[in-house]
């Protein structure tokens, strides 16, 4: 089996158990190019270092996941190419660190909030669907992937649940929201439905043109509100500073904090946050716990 052909098979199995792999799969195709361009029909040790090492001023964590994208594909390709070289585990040991997350204050989201709401609109729907999208990730936590993914019968309003079926990890979930929520909710919905009547997409968030919104545009939409508001670096584009996923960061810590302050048991309470966030395993809400002094 050639590489082409290795490289589809793997990538729809995978994706049939429910991993999405675009980063991934894009990596490899480009891993798959250049050992065509170095002549090579297998995989060996030196040219998935070569090419995990490119180029050479990317972060050396930057390294160690094309490396550990290269080696799980070479694992699986070794089963039907018999000269497949695997990569050694630790071969590139470094790690990125986590970024400290930026823990928004009340007034800073009320003046984000605020500033959303001053977004240019033609058609007055651009700085409804905004506001209503930072202002459910403030409420709920949610990834801003889980949110935009969303489709109109994915919002109960009746019962104030949301249904999250496309996530991180491929596993669905039910999200409570607050009846203040679900108000604000209904109310994008109304805007969106006369404006849009009958839209192309089943999305609940939308663009003016109708389409469902994007992460990209949506983490640009909020780097460039941060930069107006001074919390993040001028830039061209993002610019450096506090991201659209800390307000994730935000909702995990303020509720460690209220179980806190109330005389709640923190670690026991903890599974129900890791529950409702939708993470894998418990331990990565322990992360929460020594980001913030007040818990530590």
């Amino acid at each position: 089996m050639n590489l082409e052909q290795a490289l589809k098979d793997y990538l729809r199995v995978r994706r049939s158990l429910g991993f999405r792999l675009q980063q991934q799969g894009s990596a490899l195709w480009n891993f798959v190019a250049f050992l065509r361009a170095q002549g090579a029909s297998y995989i060996t040790t030196e040219l998935a270092l070569r090419w995990a090492t490119q180029p050479a001023k990317a972060h050396p964590a930057q390294w160690a996941w094309r490396l550990g994208r290269v080696r799980r594909f070479a694992i699986w390709y070794s089963a039907t190419e018999p000269r497949t070289e695997i990569p050694p585990a630790g071969l590139l040991p470094h790690r990125r660190r986590r970024k400290p997350p930026h823990i928004y204050s009340d007034e800073e989201i009320e003046r984000l909030l605020r500033h959303t709401q001053q977004l240019s609109s033609r058609k007055g729907l651009r700085w409804c669907t905004f506001t209503t999208l930072f202002g459910l990730l403030v409420a709920t936590g949610m990834r801003v992937n889980e949110a935009l993914s969303l489709d109109q019968p994915d919002v109960d309003f009746d019962r104030g649940v949301l249904h999250v079926q496309r996530t991180k990890f491929g596993k669905s979930r039910y999200v409570v929201v607050h009846p203040s929520t679900v108000d604000a909710l209904k109310k994008y919905a109304e805007a969106r439905s006369r404006l849009f009547p009958a839209p192309p997409t089943q999305a609940f968030f939308i663009s003016e043109r109708g389409s469902r919104i994007t992460g990209g545009t949506a983490r640009y939409t909020f780097a460039k509100l941060c930069q107006q508001l001074g919390l993040r670096v001028p830039a061209k584009y993002h610019g450096r500073g506090p991201r659209l996923h800390d307000l994730r960061h935000r909702f995990a810590v303020r509720t460690l904090i209220h179980w806190y302050h109330t005389g709640l048991d923190v670690e026991r309470e903890l599974p129900k946050l890791a529950t409702y966030l939708g993470h894998v395993h418990v331990n990565e809400s322990y992360w929460y716990l020594a980001s913030v002094y007040e818990l530590q």
